[in-house]
Protein backbone atom coordinates (compact mmCIF):
# COMPACT_ATOMS: atom_id res chain seq x y z
CA UNK A 1 0.00 0.00 0.00
CA UNK A 2 1.26 3.47 -0.94
CA UNK A 3 0.47 6.21 1.59
CA UNK A 4 -0.39 9.55 0.00
CA UNK A 5 -1.02 12.87 1.72
CA UNK A 6 -3.03 15.50 -0.18
CA UNK A 7 -2.80 19.02 1.24
CA UNK A 8 -5.43 21.56 0.31
CA UNK A 9 -7.88 18.70 0.69
CA UNK A 10 -11.02 20.80 0.24
CA UNK A 11 -9.89 22.37 -3.06
CA UNK A 12 -11.09 21.43 -6.51
CA UNK A 13 -7.98 19.46 -7.54
CA UNK A 14 -8.03 17.43 -4.32
CA UNK A 15 -11.70 16.65 -4.89
CA UNK A 16 -10.92 15.52 -8.43
CA UNK A 17 -8.23 13.22 -7.03
CA UNK A 18 -10.86 11.84 -4.66
CA UNK A 19 -13.20 11.21 -7.60
CA UNK A 20 -10.53 8.92 -9.10
CA UNK A 21 -9.49 7.31 -5.83
CA UNK A 22 -11.55 4.12 -6.22
CA UNK A 23 -9.69 3.35 -9.46
CA UNK A 24 -6.41 3.10 -7.53
CA UNK A 25 -6.80 0.45 -4.85
CA UNK A 26 -3.07 0.39 -4.09
CA UNK A 27 -3.23 3.91 -2.70
CA UNK A 28 -4.21 4.99 0.78
CA UNK A 29 -4.96 8.69 0.40
CA UNK A 30 -5.27 11.10 3.33
CA UNK A 31 -6.83 14.49 2.62
CA UNK A 32 -6.01 17.41 4.89
CA UNK A 33 -6.90 21.08 4.72
CA UNK A 34 -5.34 23.89 6.74
CA UNK A 35 -7.65 23.16 9.70
CA UNK A 36 -6.06 19.71 10.06
CA UNK A 37 -2.57 20.51 8.81
CA UNK A 38 -1.20 24.02 8.38
CA UNK A 39 1.65 23.80 5.88
CA UNK A 40 3.07 27.09 7.16
CA UNK A 41 3.77 25.31 10.49
CA UNK A 42 6.93 23.23 10.08
CA UNK A 43 6.58 21.52 13.45
CA UNK A 44 3.01 20.45 12.68
CA UNK A 45 4.14 18.81 9.43
CA UNK A 46 7.03 17.06 11.19
CA UNK A 47 4.66 15.65 13.82
CA UNK A 48 2.19 14.53 11.15
CA UNK A 49 4.88 12.64 9.19
CA UNK A 50 6.14 10.97 12.38
CA UNK A 51 2.72 9.66 13.33
CA UNK A 52 1.62 8.83 9.76
CA UNK A 53 4.21 7.38 7.36
CA UNK A 54 3.88 9.14 3.97
CA UNK A 55 5.32 7.98 0.65
CA UNK A 56 3.96 10.82 -1.51
CA UNK A 57 2.70 14.28 -0.69
CA UNK A 58 0.54 16.04 -3.29
CA UNK A 59 0.60 19.74 -2.45
CA UNK A 60 -2.67 21.24 -3.66
CA UNK A 61 -2.59 23.92 -0.95
CA UNK A 62 -2.03 27.42 -2.31
CA UNK A 63 -3.01 31.05 -2.00
CA UNK A 64 -4.69 31.44 -5.40
CA UNK A 65 -6.61 34.73 -5.04
CA UNK A 66 -4.56 36.47 -7.72
CA UNK A 67 -5.91 40.00 -7.22
CA UNK A 68 -6.12 39.85 -3.43
CA UNK A 69 -2.50 38.71 -3.30
CA UNK A 70 -1.37 42.14 -4.51
CA UNK A 71 -2.29 43.57 -1.09
CA UNK A 72 -1.68 40.38 0.90
CA UNK A 73 1.86 39.54 -0.12
CA UNK A 74 2.84 38.20 3.32
CA UNK A 75 -0.05 35.74 3.42
CA UNK A 76 0.52 34.61 -0.16
CA UNK A 77 4.22 34.16 0.57
CA UNK A 78 3.56 32.17 3.74
CA UNK A 79 1.44 29.62 1.91
CA UNK A 80 3.02 29.54 -1.55
CA UNK A 81 6.69 29.86 -0.58
CA UNK A 82 7.14 28.96 3.10
CA UNK A 83 4.53 26.20 2.91
CA UNK A 84 6.28 24.67 -0.10
CA UNK A 85 9.65 24.88 1.69
CA UNK A 86 8.28 23.21 4.83
CA UNK A 87 6.83 20.32 2.86
CA UNK A 88 10.07 19.94 0.90
CA UNK A 89 12.19 19.83 4.07
CA UNK A 90 9.96 17.25 5.77
CA UNK A 91 9.66 15.13 2.62
CA UNK A 92 13.46 15.12 2.29
CA UNK A 93 13.87 14.03 5.91
CA UNK A 94 11.33 11.24 5.46
CA UNK A 95 12.38 10.02 1.98
CA UNK A 96 8.96 11.03 0.62
CA UNK A 97 8.25 12.34 -2.88
CA UNK A 98 6.56 15.73 -3.25
CA UNK A 99 4.20 16.47 -6.15
CA UNK A 100 3.71 20.22 -6.13
CA UNK A 101 1.15 22.11 -8.20
CA UNK A 102 2.42 25.33 -9.75
CA UNK A 103 1.17 27.72 -12.40
CA UNK A 104 1.66 29.41 -15.77
CA UNK A 105 1.72 32.68 -13.80
CA UNK A 106 5.43 32.12 -13.10
CA UNK A 107 5.93 33.45 -16.65
CA UNK A 108 5.52 37.03 -17.85
CA UNK A 109 3.37 36.10 -20.84
CA UNK A 110 5.49 38.22 -23.18
CA UNK A 111 6.85 35.24 -25.11
CA UNK A 112 5.27 34.31 -28.45
CA UNK A 113 6.09 30.59 -28.44
CA UNK A 114 4.85 27.89 -26.09
CA UNK A 115 6.55 27.95 -22.68
CA UNK A 116 8.93 25.06 -21.99
CA UNK A 117 10.06 23.87 -18.57
CA UNK A 118 13.53 25.34 -19.03
CA UNK A 119 12.28 28.82 -19.92
CA UNK A 120 13.26 31.33 -17.24
CA UNK A 121 10.35 32.42 -15.02
CA UNK A 122 9.62 36.13 -14.89
CA UNK A 123 6.36 36.62 -12.95
CA UNK A 124 4.46 39.91 -13.16
CA UNK A 125 2.18 39.48 -10.13
CA UNK A 126 2.59 38.77 -6.42
CA UNK A 127 0.82 35.44 -6.88
CA UNK A 128 3.16 34.44 -9.70
CA UNK A 129 6.22 35.57 -7.76
CA UNK A 130 5.30 33.62 -4.61
CA UNK A 131 4.59 30.49 -6.66
CA UNK A 132 7.95 30.87 -8.41
CA UNK A 133 9.73 31.25 -5.06
CA UNK A 134 7.91 28.15 -3.82
CA UNK A 135 9.29 26.19 -6.78
CA UNK A 136 12.79 27.41 -5.93
CA UNK A 137 12.44 26.33 -2.29
CA UNK A 138 11.47 22.81 -3.36
CA UNK A 139 14.41 22.58 -5.76
CA UNK A 140 16.78 23.79 -3.02
CA UNK A 141 15.60 21.43 -0.28
CA UNK A 142 14.39 18.23 -1.93
CA UNK A 143 15.73 15.66 -4.38
CA UNK A 144 12.55 13.68 -5.10
CA UNK A 145 9.98 16.10 -6.47
CA UNK A 146 7.64 16.75 -9.35
CA UNK A 147 6.62 20.36 -9.94
CA UNK A 148 3.59 20.42 -12.23
CA UNK A 149 2.83 23.80 -13.78
CA UNK A 150 -0.73 24.05 -15.04
CA UNK A 151 -3.11 26.73 -16.31
CA UNK A 152 -6.73 27.88 -16.15
CA UNK A 153 -7.84 25.04 -13.88
CA UNK A 154 -11.56 24.25 -13.69
CA UNK A 155 -13.87 21.38 -12.72
CA UNK A 156 -17.26 20.55 -11.24
CA UNK A 157 -15.80 21.37 -7.80
CA UNK A 158 -14.91 24.59 -6.03
CA UNK A 159 -14.96 28.08 -7.53
CA UNK A 160 -13.72 28.40 -11.08
CA UNK A 161 -14.36 30.06 -14.43
CA UNK A 162 -16.61 27.34 -15.84
CA UNK A 163 -18.98 27.38 -12.88
CA UNK A 164 -18.99 31.19 -12.78
CA UNK A 165 -19.94 31.38 -16.47
CA UNK A 166 -22.72 28.83 -16.02
CA UNK A 167 -24.11 30.83 -13.10
CA UNK A 168 -23.88 34.14 -14.95
CA UNK A 169 -25.63 32.67 -17.98
CA UNK A 170 -28.82 32.45 -15.90
CA UNK A 171 -28.37 35.86 -14.29
CA UNK A 172 -27.36 38.13 -17.17
CA UNK A 173 -28.41 38.80 -20.74
CA UNK A 174 -24.99 40.13 -21.77
CA UNK A 175 -21.42 39.55 -20.64
CA UNK A 176 -18.00 40.94 -21.62
CA UNK A 177 -14.91 38.71 -21.48
CA UNK A 178 -11.31 39.51 -22.39
CA UNK A 179 -10.09 38.20 -25.72
CA UNK A 180 -6.40 39.15 -25.63
CA UNK A 181 -5.21 36.83 -22.84
CA UNK A 182 -4.25 33.52 -24.41
CA UNK A 183 -3.67 30.19 -22.67
CA UNK A 184 -5.24 26.76 -22.28
CA UNK A 185 -8.11 25.66 -20.01
CA UNK A 186 -7.26 22.57 -17.96
CA UNK A 187 -9.82 20.12 -16.60
CA UNK A 188 -8.69 19.31 -13.06
CA UNK A 189 -9.77 15.68 -13.42
CA UNK A 190 -7.30 15.25 -16.31
CA UNK A 191 -4.53 16.72 -14.15
CA UNK A 192 -5.55 14.51 -11.21
CA UNK A 193 -5.28 11.43 -13.44
CA UNK A 194 -1.73 12.36 -14.45
CA UNK A 195 -0.73 12.96 -10.82
CA UNK A 196 -1.96 9.52 -9.81
CA UNK A 197 -0.21 7.96 -12.80
CA UNK A 198 3.09 9.41 -11.61
CA UNK A 199 2.55 7.62 -8.32
CA UNK A 200 1.24 4.21 -9.44
CA UNK A 201 3.96 3.87 -12.10
CA UNK A 202 6.64 4.69 -9.49
CA UNK A 203 8.07 7.27 -11.85
CA UNK A 204 11.44 8.64 -10.75
CA UNK A 205 12.17 11.10 -13.55
CA UNK A 206 11.93 14.01 -11.13
CA UNK A 207 11.81 17.66 -12.09
CA UNK A 208 9.53 20.35 -13.48
CA UNK A 209 6.74 19.43 -15.91
CA UNK A 210 4.06 21.36 -17.76
CA UNK A 211 0.52 20.03 -17.98
CA UNK A 212 -2.60 21.55 -19.47
CA UNK A 213 -5.13 20.29 -21.94
CA UNK A 214 -4.27 20.54 -25.64
CA UNK A 215 -5.14 23.55 -27.73
CA UNK A 216 -5.10 27.31 -27.39
CA UNK A 217 -7.88 29.69 -26.33
CA UNK A 218 -8.63 33.15 -25.02
CA UNK A 219 -10.88 33.66 -22.01
CA UNK A 220 -13.50 34.81 -24.53
CA UNK A 221 -13.12 31.51 -26.44
CA UNK A 222 -13.42 29.59 -23.19
CA UNK A 223 -16.60 31.43 -22.19
CA UNK A 224 -18.09 31.01 -25.68
CA UNK A 225 -17.46 27.29 -25.59
CA UNK A 226 -19.11 26.98 -22.17
CA UNK A 227 -22.22 28.83 -23.37
CA UNK A 228 -22.36 26.67 -26.51
CA UNK A 229 -22.16 23.48 -24.45
CA UNK A 230 -25.03 24.56 -22.18
CA UNK A 231 -27.00 26.06 -25.09
CA UNK A 232 -27.10 29.50 -23.49
CA UNK A 233 -28.41 32.47 -25.48
CA UNK A 234 -26.43 35.04 -23.47
CA UNK A 235 -24.81 37.74 -25.60
CA UNK A 236 -21.04 37.54 -25.29
CA UNK A 237 -18.89 40.58 -26.06
CA UNK A 238 -15.10 40.45 -26.61
CA UNK A 239 -13.09 43.15 -24.81
CA UNK A 240 -9.41 43.93 -24.33
CA UNK A 241 -7.57 43.62 -21.03
CA UNK A 242 -7.28 47.42 -20.88
CA UNK A 243 -11.09 47.60 -20.74
CA UNK A 244 -11.18 45.31 -17.69
CA UNK A 245 -8.40 46.48 -15.35
CA UNK A 246 -7.54 44.25 -12.39
CA UNK A 247 -5.18 44.78 -9.40
CA UNK A 248 -2.86 42.00 -10.63
CA UNK A 249 -1.39 41.76 -14.11
CA UNK A 250 -2.07 38.56 -16.05
CA UNK A 251 0.21 36.89 -18.59
CA UNK A 252 -1.05 37.77 -22.07
CA UNK A 253 0.25 34.53 -23.57
CA UNK A 254 0.94 31.53 -21.35
CA UNK A 255 0.43 28.41 -23.44
CA UNK A 256 2.50 25.56 -21.97
CA UNK A 257 4.55 23.10 -24.00
CA UNK A 258 3.59 19.59 -22.83
CA UNK A 259 6.14 17.58 -24.84
CA UNK A 260 8.16 16.55 -21.78
CA UNK A 261 5.30 15.05 -19.78
CA UNK A 262 3.80 13.38 -22.86
CA UNK A 263 7.11 11.71 -23.66
CA UNK A 264 7.85 10.78 -20.04
CA UNK A 265 4.47 9.23 -19.25
CA UNK A 266 3.66 8.10 -22.81
CA UNK A 267 0.26 9.78 -22.62
CA UNK A 268 -2.10 11.55 -24.98
CA UNK A 269 -3.58 14.74 -23.57
CA UNK A 270 -7.24 15.54 -24.31
CA UNK A 271 -8.22 18.62 -26.31
CA UNK A 272 -9.62 21.31 -24.03
CA UNK A 273 -13.09 21.42 -25.59
CA UNK A 274 -13.49 17.64 -25.28
CA UNK A 275 -12.62 17.83 -21.59
CA UNK A 276 -14.91 20.82 -21.11
CA UNK A 277 -17.79 18.78 -22.51
CA UNK A 278 -17.10 16.01 -19.97
CA UNK A 279 -16.88 18.49 -17.11
CA UNK A 280 -20.22 20.08 -17.97
CA UNK A 281 -21.90 16.69 -18.33
CA UNK A 282 -20.57 15.68 -14.90
CA UNK A 283 -21.62 19.03 -13.42
CA UNK A 284 -25.16 18.66 -14.74
CA UNK A 285 -25.69 15.24 -13.17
Amino acid sequence: MINVLVTGGNGQLAKCIKDLENKNNDLKIIYSDYQELDITDLHAIEVFFKTTPIDYCINCAAYTAVDLAENNQLKASEINELGAKNLAVVCQNNQATLIHISTDFVFSGKQTGFYKEEDIPNPISVYGETKHLGEAQIQNHLSKYFILRTSWLYSEHGNNFMKTMIRLSSEKEQLSVVTDQIGTPTYATDLASVILQLIVTNNNQYGIYHYSNEGVASWYDFAKAIFEEIDSKIKLLPIKTTQYPTPAKRPQFSVLDKSKIKNTLKIEIPYWRDSLRKAILNYDR
